[in-house]
């Protein structure tokens, strides 16, 4: 079997199934060539303050070569309460490696689990060990969607009223002024560090969840300004402002400072990133190096270049611009 045939073969392979309910969980599995990856969530309609139990167990067949995803990589917005990871291997050389998380959810309404991805290298003989250019397969699970119930019933009014009338004022003095004062004063140096936490992460949110917005509203205007013509200035200013354009947005989105790197370093750190797909990186590595063709060795794009560089942009935008809603965003 040849090294292309081996290829497809694999590819063909892959399948995956629908999120099945059952009155324990919800359940996925997904299938590429020698290695199956299940997901399992247990409950399946969790209340605020419950524990979610996510367990992500991968099998390769013997002579493959597994490598699971870092501690926390796609959870979302939920706290990890505990984690433990197992691994084994049986007598005919098959994985089996398991990560188990206990989460708990910050909020009620629909929260998402964004998906697992798992790498693999296939040293079986006769099959080739990765795709052409690549270093290994990668298998993803579906997008799992969670309605987190509130502990309140649907009928409860949202106005709350006191019990009993309010108190008459007491007879006796609370203490001296400046007793109350230097209270106030010691209380708010204590809780100082965590409101300005929860207003770093609150702007943090805000600016993550308009990224795409305003990356979206300025390449609207690019492209309402006409496309650039034959003149070389405009042809520069235009691949200027699409990759400004783009890396504006990586760095809100994603927090990569890629305004202030070459194009060769953001590489380097981009992919360093667990927040962005391999097919992500990809697109993003053929995007800049474009870009530059055109800005620094004076190469003159066709009109088909010109359109193929504009929906590079537009789908990479629309691609990722839900997926940092999860630990940064809603990366829902």
């Amino acid at each position: 079997m040849t090294r292309a045939s081996a290829l497809v073969l694999l590819i063909a392979s892959t399948t995956f199934t629908g999120l099945a309910a059952s009155a324990a969980g919800l359940e996925q599995t997904a299938e590429r060539g020698p290695v199956i990856a299940l997901l399992r969530i247990e409950p399946a309609e969790p209340v605020i303050g419950d524990t979610v139990t996510l367990e992500f167990e991968v099998r390769a067949e013997p002579k493959v070569e597994l490598l699971m995803p870092e501690f926390g990589e796609a959870l979302g917005r939920f706290q990890i309460v505990d984690f433990v990871p197992e691994e084994e291997i049986d007598d005919r050389g098959a994985t089996r490696a398991l990560h188990r998380y206990q989460l708990q959810p910050a909020r009620s309404g629909r929260q998402t689990i964004p998906p697992l991805r798992v790498e693999f290298v296939d040293r079986r003989p006769g099959h080739a060990p990765a795709p052409e250019g690549e270093d290994a397969y990668e298998l993803l699970t579906d997008r799992v969607i969670l309605d987190v119930r509130s502990v309140l019933p649907a009928e409860a009014p949202l106005a709350l009223r006191a019990a009993h009338p309010a108190l008459p004022p007491r007879s006796r003095p609370l203490g001296p002024w400046w007793a109350w004062a230097a209270g106030g004063g010691a209380l708010l140096a204590l809780a100082t560090p965590f409101l300005l936490r929860l207003y770093q992460d609150a702007r943090r949110q805000r600016q993550q969840a308009s990224a795409y917005e305003i990356a979206r509203g300025e390449l609207d205007a690019l492209l309402h300004s006409g496309r650039p013509g034959e003149d070389r200035d405009a042809m520069d200013a235009f691949y200027v402002k699409l990759s400004i354009i783009v890396r504006r947005y990586l760095e809100n989105r994603f927090a990569l400072r890629s305004p202030e790197q070459t194009t060769e370093e953001f590489l380097g750190e981009m992919g360093r990133s667990p927040d962005l797909a391999r097919t992500h990186q990809q697109l993003l590595r053929a995007f800049l190096e474009q870009a530059d063709l055109v800005k620094f060795a004076a190469h003159s794009p066709s009109d088909a270049d010109v359109d193929a560089q504009i929906h590079a942009a537009e789908a990479f935008l629309e691609e990722t611009r839900d997926q940092a809603m999860s630990p940064g965003a809603d990366h829902g």
